[in-house]
């Protein structure tokens, strides 16, 4: 039976089309039983040109794979103008248009999609793919390729094991791959991350502080900010809009820990900061992604007092100008252990997972070595020249 591509448009006249692109996610991971099914109500809001700020800087385009009557594939294609206007040398830049949030029955349909979503960013004028991106490289970027036999955190996707074979197939070539690193934290870190953990104590420049809660809003500018300057020469960067930094701050504030989130200031400017979530994916995992009749209560049980087993560090940075310097390793090894001392002791957990991290960031992988932790799963990211 022959597959036939459907566009459709996120402008409300389509919202059967957006509910069976979210459904199919659910339906052909049900008997996964390592994929963490997100809230509907996150999902449909990420595809929400009038609430999800990254729309303001990009065209998006849906598409939905359909064999007879039946809904057997999806994927999204979209430019980030924010993205190509970085430079080539740094991994997005003029041209590159990415795909992503890619659902198929099987090879035929996935290759199908693929090119659907090729062709659209072709005559959009773009001569290059980076994918998968669901949607921006601050969501959910590259496609799980190690790492299937045990569920994400917080987060972090999971993929059909099947699809790394399936996007090779379609010329993709692996572009650069992320890492995440797990560890055992109960029994703390090695004797030469606490001495330099008390070397920086001595240091009355250096103030590591939790940030105040009431004043989210606040320290997730300060938080940001930071951000958008430490990862600025990194591979694949596209920097926050002041819109996302203050909806990223509005998303992560439910799940923010005063005792979990710490910014370090050297006489009296923040310089650095550290971000830890408990895995929020404990409690998702059996909710099936909805919150009615009675998911709500356990989630908001769980927001009032998390006890957790894993807990993720999604992000840290440090200002450019103090990187690979000493202070930037005394101001990344004190937050680690402040951090760690809380999460065990307040929040039961036992292991932590860092990342994910880019393959090639000397200084944080270097970091991960120096307490011991070991990389679990890695993500990766294709790349793909589109013929003119």
């Amino acid at each position: 039976m022959d597959i036939i591509i459907s566009p459709f448009a996120l402008d409300g006249s389509a919202k059967n089309e957006k509910k069976q692109f979210i459904e199919l996610a659910y339906q052909l991971n049900k008997d996964n039983p390592h994929w963490v099914p997100p809230l509907r109500q996150d999902v449909d809001e990420l595809l929400n040109p009038n609430k999800n700020p990254f729309f303001k800087h990009a065209d998006v385009q849906l598409f939905l794979a359909h064999r007879g009557n039946k809904i057997v594939g999806r994927i999204s294609a979209h430019i980030d103008h924010l993205a190509i206007a970085q430079p080539v040398e740094q991994g997005m830049g003029t041209g590159t248009g990415n795909w992503g949030m890619l659902e198929a029955e099987d090879n035929e349909i996935a290759t199908a999609l693929i090119k659907a979503a090729e062709n659209w960013l072709h005559t959009m004028h773009m001569h290059r793919v980076i994918a998968p991106l669901s949607l921006s490289v601050w969501d959910e970027p590259g496609l799980l390729t190690k790492g299937h036999d045990h569920s994400p955190t917080v987060m972090m996707g999971h993929h059909n094991e099947d699809y790394a074979h399936w996007i090779s197939d379609n010329g993709y070539n692996i572009a650069k791959e992320l890492v995440t690193y797990d560890l055992e934290i109960g029994d703390g870190f090695p004797k030469i991350v606490d001495r330099i953990v008390k070397s920086g104590e001595r240091n009355s420049r250096i103030n590591v502080r939790k940030v105040v809660k009431k004043d989210f809003d606040k320290e997730a500018a300060i938080i940001l900010n930071i951000l958008n300057d430490a990862w600025s020469n990194n591979w694949g960067f596209v920097p926050l809009s002041d819109d996302e930094i203050a909806y990223v701050g509005k998303k992560l504030k439910p799940i923010v820990y005063e005792d979990l989130i710490m910014i370090t200031e050297y006489e009296g400017k923040p310089i650095a900061f550290m971000i830890v979530l408990p895995d929020l994916n404990e409690i998702l995992k059996g909710l099936n992604g909805k919150l009615l009749p009675f998911g709500w209560i356990k989630l908001l049980n769980w927001i009032r007092k998390p006890k957790v087993r894993t807990v993720r560090v999604p992000l840290m940075g440090v200002l450019q100008e103090y990187q690979s310097s000493r202070l930037a390793s005394q101001a990344a090894f004190m937050m680690i252990e402040y951090i760690r001392r809380e999460s065990t002791a307040k929040y039961g957990a036992t292991r932590a997972e860092i990342g994910w991290i880019l393959d090639d960031n000397q200084g944080m992988n270097a970091i991960a070595t120096a307490i011991e932790s070991n990389i679990n799963r890695v993500y990766t990211l294709y790349e793909k020249n589109l013929k003119g």
